[in-house]
């Protein structure tokens, strides 16, 4: 783990714990740190604390009073912080249920949410279901026990559903006009390989990663046209390549959207 990172997780735990006291059970790693794709300059750092019961309003206000970097500063882009109750963090239910999300940083746009009903449906509501999969199967415990016995894994129904409603999302989302590089494409892109790869051989990676392996298998698969060439691409963007063209990384993430939603 990066050091810079290592660092801030011991401290923000700190500060959750004086703010949560025996209240917090748990803190997990999640996205690029947990799946060990942690890029400085690029990467966030998504957090999710787990508590024991459910948080009162004074509460979840002095946690991100605490914890917003302007007291707590994030050495990445932003803070992504999700706050759950054990009992939510193990249903394995597709719903939001959080208790408290904080969003902070130098590069990020503050916000903080204190309901699930007070997120814009605009917004998305598929991304906590999806997380807490991948904290199931990757999330790294900086305090409690293996993030594996905290949070429960997705239904196939439900995976399915959130996975046509992320793909669907980022679809819905304005691109430059024309037929030039389109900054942000590759992560799109890369989004949709990682949403195949999870959905074709069960496992969570991160974007990079998913990119390569689904290049490999679609440089063997027919009908694919040249979508291995479009993941290579997207890979190396997120190293400071050209992006993909909008109109190409729209033509793919409406073919990955196809075959989730019509498998």
């Amino acid at each position: 783990m990066d050091a810079d990172v290592r660092r801030y997780l011991t401290a923000l735990v700190a500060a959750g714990r004086d703010v949560l006291g025996d209240r917090l059970v748990g803190a997990y790693a999640a996205g690029s740190v947990g799946l060990d794709a942690y890029q400085p300059g690029r990467s966030d750092v998504d957090v999710a604390l787990v508590s024991a019961d459910v948080l009162d309003a004074d509460r979840k206000r002095a946690l991100v009073a605490r914890l917003r970097h302007e007291t707590l500063p994030c050495p990445a882009r932003g803070l992504e912080l999700v706050v759950y109750r054990r009992e939510v963090a193990r249903s394995g239910t597709a719903e939001p249920g959080f208790e408290v999300e904080l969003n902070t940083g130098a590069r990020m746009s503050f916000r903080a949410t204190y309901d699930p009903a007070d997120r814009p449906a605009a917004d998305g509501h598929f991304w906590y279901g999806l997380d807490r999969s991948i904290l199931h199967q990757h999330g790294h415990a900086v305090l409690g026990p293996p993030a594996r016995e905290v949070f429960a894994d997705l239904s196939p129904t439900d995976l399915r559903r959130l996975l046509v409603d992320a793909l669907s999302w980022w679809l819905a989302r304005p691109v430059p006009p024309g037929d030039g590089p389109a900054p942000g494409a590759e992560d799109a892109v890369l989004g949709a390989a990682r949403s195949l790869v999870r959905f074709r051989q069960g496992g969570w990676l991160s974007k990079a990663d998913a990119g390569r392996r689904l290049a490999g298998v679609l440089r063997e698969e027919p009908g694919w046209g040249d979508a291995a060439d479009l993941l290579d691409r997207a890979v190396a963007a997120r190293s400071g390549g050209e992006s993909p063209r909008g109109p190409e990384a729209r033509a793919f993430q409406r073919r990955v959207l196809a075959e989730i939603a019509g498998a």
